[in-house]
């Protein structure tokens, strides 16, 4: 048995040390989603509440997401406050953010939105997902070439089109097209 003060044996006062910094930074996050939870829910309140189609208003979407991100939240702090996050990786620097997967996305939704009523909807969605897919492809390592472009390009548009068709042609919501038609 090691006596008292023996080099190696004391403890490291509850709260100190790299998990406790690590632990601050979970309930930090957590709080932010909690806080963002709760924005929305304060823009949700100025969305007219009354009912359309099924019963369901629009300001329906913005009150169950926030709501989600507060029951969210709230369950992440719990977490951060009893022990940290579970199932982290042991090693954080493997689990490190791959940036440049970060500007392919963005570089997506940036080209989506500055292109979309010049494009029309299903190009502008279809170019999205491409740049996405790739960014996240790239981030996980896999091999990238003409066959994943082309399997991307076709997902998108698999995507893009029968949600253009649903939302102009089903709902009568008017998104930008690339033709007057209605179909593309």
């Amino acid at each position: 048995m090691a006596a008292a003060g023996t080099p190696g044996t004391e403890t490291a006062p509850a709260g100190a040390g790299p998990a406790a910094s690590g632990r601050r930074a979970q309930a930090v996050v957590a709080g932010g989603i909690v806080l963002l939870g709760l924005a929305l829910a304060v823009g949700a309140i100025g969305i007219s509440s009354s009912a359309g189609y099924g019963g369901v208003g629009p300001n329906f979407l913005p009150w169950l997401v926030s709501v989600g991100l507060v029951v969210c939240g709230l369950m992440l702090l719990r977490e951060a406050f009893t022990g940290g996050f579970r199932e982290l990786p042991d090693d954080p620097v493997a689990a490190r953010p791959w940036w440049p997967g970060l500007a392919w996305v963005s570089a997506g939704l940036l080209a989506s939105a500055a292109l979309i009523t010049t494009i029309g909807f299903v190009l502008a969605c279809t170019l999205c997902y491409l740049l996405a897919a790739q960014g996240l492809r790239r981030a996980a390592g896999q091999a990238v070439g003409a066959r994943t472009w082309a399997v991307d390009l076709a997902g998108g548009a698999a995507v893009a089109g029968p949600v253009y068709w649903a939302f102009t042609q089903f709902l009568g919501i008017s998104l930008p097209g690339l033709t007057a038609t209605g179909w593309i």
